[in-house]
């Protein structure tokens, strides 16, 4: 396939994912990612795509092998996009010494601090670099219909990248989503390490401040919280203080729902995944 490398095509559910990889400029290293195309996508009817921003210490084959979105995506006619965490093989000092930090948590911001800021420029990524390499050399896709997803560290790049782009997505959905960053331990960490020590430029880049802002109109976003969630229970989510900023900046179109007993794994993220879906298919006008 122009311009990236296909290392395995798998029919699943009609579709195909298309497991490929590139040298990406942003990153200045290889980058992979999984593509479904959905029964029925063509050049002539291209699918609209739905992108997944995985949690910390994933890779694609995680939500692909375990989220079983596509299952839900593919009668639908909804492409989706797999994207990894972090930038592969660039063997940073320190950078695979923590799960929190460095390889597979990238946090989806573009570093400012070295020896993060050649390589840590998730946001770029993939705001501009690949979709317009998308664009470009798959037409079996529209990339003029793209909403956003995501989980965890995930869930926080879906709702931060969603809301610095007003119009880029048609929606934005997440589970469990890191959504106060610069005030729990996880983002503090990443923020610290990639942004510097200044606290106002952590705001830039977390959802709950972001939102106070937000002039996007409705917010057409979709969060899960499971109540059993080890990292909701330490304080690391934070998803009330988002639904307070966004009822405190008046908006409309939030849906936070609390999951009674449902952790942060991908049993949990597979059982509200039609619900996901379903949700950004209504933004796309397949449903």
């Amino acid at each position: 396939m122009g311009g990236f490398t296909t290392n395995a095509t798998i029919k699943s559910f009609g579709g195909r994912f298309l497991k490929l990889s590139h040298r990406a400029f942003q990153t200045r290293s290889n980058q992979n990612f999984t593509l479904f195309i959905p029964p029925g996508a063509s050049v002539e009817n291209p699918a609209p795509l739905l992108v997944y921003l995985s949690g910390l210490t994933c890779s694609p084959d995680n939500v692909t092998e375990k989220g079983f979105l596509h299952a839900h995506a593919a009668p639908l006619g909804l492409a989706l996009l797999y994207l990894d965490t972090s930038p592969r093989g660039t063997n940073l000092p320190g950078e695979h010494d923590a799960d929190d930090f460095g390889s597979g948590a990238s946090f989806y911001i573009n570093s400012t601090q070295q020896p993060w800021a050649n390589h840590y420029r998730m946001e770029a990524y993939i705001t501009r670099e690949l979709p317009a390499l998308l664009a470009e050399y798959i037409k079996e896709l529209d990339m003029s219909r793209v909403s956003i997803a995501g989980h965890s560290m995930g869930g926080h790049g879906a709702l931060t990248l969603y809301l610095k782009y007003p119009g880029r997505y048609k929606s934005v959905s997440a589970w469990a989503p890191i959504a106060n960053p610069s005030i729990c331990p996880l983002g503090q960490k990443a923020f610290e390490g990639y942004l510097g020590e200044d606290r106002e430029v952590w705001k830039k880049h977390d959802a709950t401040e972001l939102v106070k802002s937000w002039k996007g109109g409705s917010l057409n976003c979709l969060i899960d919280v499971g109540t059993d969630d080890n990292f909701y229970k330490q304080g690391q989510l934070l998803p009330e203080n988002f639904e307070t900023a966004v009822k405190e900046a008046d908006l409309e179109g939030l849906e936070l729902r609390y999951q009674d007993g449902y952790d942060h794994s991908y049993f949990f993220i597979s059982t509200f995944g039609a619900d996901h879906v379903k949700h950004a298919a209504k933004a796309l006008g397949l449903i």
